[in-house]
């Protein structure tokens, strides 16, 4: 048995789906379908119950589950844990950054290394949310601002910022509007934002617009945010984004686009800020993960 034939299990286990399953992983569905076949009988046990349209633990994978977990948490933490052993007085740590940040979220972050200095370097490093939050489960990141929802039992999460979502859309055809309903939206097509990019809240969030009327699709990728504002100023579709003038993802709008508040939709992004429990409570991070507490103790809402 191999780490990976756990960190497949735990997988499939959260999702309860092999095909995103495979998504989170970065793999394809049938590889990951045979190597939790591999795993079933090597340990002489069905772990999940298949079907077309369905999959649920065993007994046994229910029984595994927090055996797996554990043996993950511990190997992800031989890093940190030599890290401890040998540190130097001042630590380099990084911290996750997706697309997007709000500034004042970044403004938060300067201030939490300056608080710190003293003890830590703090560094940024960029990445997807998915992405990210692996790399605080294996200990490579100490921390990480994520789009939520992040379903980990071995993260903390603090909510940091409510970011309100609205409709962008080409503006030559929303022209003098000053918001929309979803009504207005059904001849559009959602551009949908590559997969490898777009926060567990997306999918949520697509399938509500789905079941709200709006039906028609443009599923990108490998083309970034900016390949979703091309569709959206070239008038094919329609995507969504935060109303806020001040955000980041302001820098990807192109001319003929225009963001609008919905009248009869209430859409908001949520981020957090992760850390590894065990490195936070008597761990490598314990000093951090206070000051950070206290500089993102107040939730921001735009």
């Amino acid at each position: 048995m191999e780490l990976l034939h756990l960190r497949y299990f735990v997988a499939v286990a959260d999702e309860l789906n092999f095909s995103a399953a495979a998504r989170k992983l970065h793999m394809a569905a049938s590889p990951l379908s045979q190597r939790i076949k591999d795993l079933e009988h090597e340990l002489g046990r069905q772990l999940f119950d298949r079907s077309t349209h369905h999959v649920a633990l065993t007994d046994a994978g229910t029984a595994l589950l927090p055996i797996a977990r554990d043996v993950l948490d511990r190997v992800g933490s031989i890093k940190w844990r030599l890290d401890q052993a040998t540190k130097p007085d001042r630590t380099t740590v990084f911290v996750g950054m997706p697309a997007g940040v709000h500034p004042v979220l970044r403004e938060r972050l300067t201030l939490l290394a300056e608080q710190v200095a003293d003890r830590f370097e703090v560094k940024r490093w960029p990445g997807t949310t998915t992405d990210l939050v692996a790399a605080v489960k294996d200990g490579r990141l100490a921390l990480t601002l994520a789009r939520l929802p992040i379903r980990e039992p071995s993260l903390d999460t603090l909510h940091v910022m409510s970011e309100r979502l609205g409709a962008v859309v080409p503006a030559d055809l929303f022209e003098g509007k000053k918001s929309v309903k979803l009504a207005d939206l059904t001849e559009l097509a959602y551009a949908k934002s590559p997969e490898e990019l777009i926060p567990a809240y997306f999918e949520l969030l697509d399938r509500q617009l789905h079941d709200l009327g709006i039906k028609k699709r443009i599923q990108l990728s490998n083309t970034g945010y900016q390949g979703t504002s091309e569709i959206v100023s070239g008038g094919l579709g329609f995507s969504v984004s935060m109303l806020d003038e001040d955000s980041s993802m302001r820098g990807y709008q192109l001319e003929n686009m225009a963001i609008l508040p919905f009248e009869d939709f209430r859409a908001q992004l949520d981020t957090g800020l992760l850390w590894r429990h065990d490195r936070a409570s008597g761990g490598d991070l314990d000093e951090l993960v206070e000051v950070a507490k206290e500089v993102f103790a107040e939730p921001l809402v735009k």
